[in-house]
């Protein structure tokens, strides 16, 4: 009594403690702070075959909503393939492909090559889970290409066995065998191999036991049973339960039912099994119940059955509910309840229909004209049109698969023979650019080479021209000096000779007071006046020559204002500031002024119209100005065109370190005004 009450109150505290451990888990998820954290949490309970398909959906969506809000880097696309991976796993198909399409989308766009072809595996797995074999060969056969290029023969390997999976049931048995040894060739030599084996060797089985080689079959079976228990396998996948449904199934068509019994029993008997492979675990249940048949062994007949049956309806497994409604036909016919046989074969045969899978139509056709013989030639007659499509249909999916390689070979080709001529054409253009460019900097260059040697060669003339005309100035110069000792000589020799002869007479008259005297004496100061109005004169014209020579510049400028003043009509009015010490200014920048003047009086007598000229020179601070006005027609300077005199006058500025101003409008006149820095070694003032 004490012992049952000890192991009702384990019982208990049992329960209590797995409530609270998952009371714990549930808060953790809801409470957990970061985001990784909980997604980390999401994902393992997503992962948990021993949750409720709803519970383990529930948390992937949790965990998709996280990972897809993520910065697009690589460990979001990580994420990403698991929240793919466990979709895959409850068999959510929809969702699956929705995720897949994000993730290649992402890939897409940082050019991460590895997981497009992993992406690319997966939209394989899609199609071929939706029974879409074209596109679902399409992709692995991208995927192949593309991990070929890469050298992963490890992925490389699987890519291949989902591709013989393709052609196993299109029904080309030989092509799947054939790449199936392709696979073998690949990952010898490779780590960590045996999950790869075991899928090669089951597939090697299966396709034997279609072509009826059933030692070989049972040989590939056994080897796949061997590496089965193999850690680096899942044990969620329940391998050694898969093989021993494969070995019964084999001894099943084999006619060995009783060995068929025995492994369908021995896959029955592996541990979680029915929640980590519910889809397995019904099918186990309707062999075992199909063998038990065979047998005349009515024992849990037909529950067997309909437990299969009520747990594929569930998990909505339309070809194994199609295969369980043909064996129940087949057991009521047998225990001669035609009507429930004769209802379970047009069920089996709608549900073909729908499907639209003509091997299924063709069993169950094939049923149904052993239930009804009175009708089994109406049955035949559908029964053999049917086959001969099919048999087109496989030959047909089998060209299908090889044109499918042939035209991505072909595009990829042409893309190829594209990228090749793009880039030829890229590297061309670049070098024609660049040879171009190379020509136009040479000749940019010596255009630039050519204005300096022209700048400096006018520099070098307008020097020239510039000590020419001081030259002649010098010799001007010369001659007013002889002309100024000739005029001295003059003024000694004539002019006081005169004076002396004139006093030397005074002198004798100063003895006569007579009328005579008195008229001598007037007209000898007469003579003085004349002699006096003489020396004013001379001595103007030697101070006016005195400050002419002071300057040749300003003697210079004088001369063309001279020179303006007898050929043009406007009346010129000019100031030149007297301060100004111009003996210490840079030829150059004197020549440029005096170039600027000339270039400026040319414009308008040729354009302006203009009645008056004022020209002013004078000293601000650091600063000379030089201001040209006139009273003419003027322009608008905004939309006149600036002719080769305006851009002399600028380049002549610039030279000179200055800035030009240029103020003018239509009927009021135009200004120049000329500004240029100066230093006190460059223009000195009087003190």
């Amino acid at each position: 009594m004490k012992k049952k009450y000890f192991i009702y109150l384990l019982l208990f505290l049992l329960f209590i403690f797995f409530g609270c451990s998952k009371k714990k888990i549930e808060n953790i998820t809801v409470t957990s702070s970061s985001s990784e954290d909980s997604l980390s949490i999401y994902f393992s309970l997503a992962n948990d075959f021993g949750l409720p398909r709803e519970k383990r959906q529930q948390y992937n969506n949790k965990a998709f909503d996280i990972v897809v809000n993520q910065e697009n880097d690589s460990l979001n696309r990580v994420s990403l393939f698991k929240v793919a991976n466990r979709y895959y796993n409850i068999d959510n198909w929809k969702d699956f492909n929705k995720t897949v399409h994000l993730v290649l989308e992402k890939s897409e766009s940082a050019k991460d090559t590895i997981n497009i072809t992993k992406a690319y595996t997966y939209l394989g797995d899609y199609y071929e889970s939706q029974a879409v074999l074209d596109s679902a060969f399409l992709f692995y056969y991208k995927s192949e290409k593309m991990y070929t290029k890469l050298g992963d023969n490890f992925n490389l390997g699987k890519t291949l066995i989902n591709k013989a999976n393709l052609q196993y049931k299109a029904g080309d048995f030989l092509a799947s065998e054939k790449s199936v040894f392709s696979v073998l060739r690949i990952i010898k030599g490779e780590k960590q191999i045996n999950n790869i084996l075991y899928d090669a060797y089951n597939l090697l089985g299966i396709i034997y036991g279609e072509l009826g080689e059933y030692e070989n079959a049972i040989t590939y079976h056994n080897k796949a049973l061997l590496i089965s228990d193999d850690e680096i396998i899942p044990k969620e996948f329940q391998s050694k339960a898969t093989t021993f449904n494969n070995i019964g199934f084999l001894y099943l068509n084999s006619q060995n039912y009783y060995l068929a019994k025995n492994y369908f029993q021995k896959g029955l008997g592996q541990k979680n099994l029915s929640s980590q492979k519910p889809a397995l675990y019904a099918m186990l249940l309707d062999n075992l119940a199909y063998s038990k048949f065979k047998l005349k062994d009515s024992d849990e007949l037909p529950n067997l059955f309909f437990q299969s049956l009520k747990l594929r309806d569930s998990l909505k497994l339309t070809s194994g509910i199609f295969i369980n409604k043909i064996h129940l036909s087949e057991y009521f016919a047998s225990k001669k309840d035609n009507i429930k046989a004769l209802q379970y074969s047009k069920e089996a045969l709608l549900l073909a229909r729908n499907t639209n899978i003509s091997q299924d139509i063709l069993v169950a056709l094939k049923q149904l004209a052993i239930i009804e013989p009175e009708k089994a030639s109406v049955y035949s007659k559908e029964y053999i049109h049917i086959n001969e499509n099919l048999q087109k249909s496989e030959r047909k999916m089998g060209d299908k698969f090889s044109r499918i390689e042939y035209e991505t070979d072909q595009i990829k080709g042409e893309n190829t023979d594209l990228e090749t001529k793009n880039r030829n054409l890229l590297f061309g253009f670049s070098a024609f650019t660049m040879l171009g460019l190379f020509l136009y900097i040479i000749k940019a260059q010596k255009t630039k080479n050519r204005e300096l040697l022209f700048k400096q060669e006018q520099q070098k003339v307008n020097e020239e021209i510039y000590n020419l005309m001081i030259s002649q100035q010098s010799t001007i110069e010369t001659n007013r000096i002889v002309e100024k000792k000739r005029v001295a000589q003059e003024l000694h020799d004539g002019v006081l000779g005169r004076m002396f002869g004139v006093r030397m007479n005074l002198d004798g008259l100063n003895k006569f007071n007579d009328d005579i005297a008195v008229n001598q004496r007037n007209s000898y100061l007469s003579e003085l006046k004349n002699i006096e109005q003489d020396i004013r004169e001379i001595s103007h014209d030697l101070n006016r020559e005195k400050s002419e020579l002071i300057n040749n510049f300003v003697a210079i400028v004088n001369n063309l204002f001279e020179e303006q003043k007898k050929t043009f009509e406007p009346k010129l009015v000019t100031i030149i500031d007297p301060a100004i010490k111009w003996e210490s200014l840079s030829n150059a920048v004197k020549i440029n002024l005096y170039r600027i003047i000339q270039e400026s009086l040319q414009n308008i007598n040729k354009y302006a119209d203009a009645n008056t000229i004022k020209v002013k020179i004078k000293k601000k601070g650091d600063d000379l100005f030089l201001s040209i006005n006139d009273d003419g027609v003027g322009f608008n300077v905004n939309k006149a065109k600036r002719g080769i005199g305006i851009q002399n006058i600028q380049s002549r500025t610039n030279e000179c370190d200055g800035t030009v101003e240029i103020k003018s409008n239509k009927g009021e006149g135009t200004t120049i005004t000329i500004t240029v820095p100066i230093e006190q070694k460059q223009i000195l003032t009087e003190k």
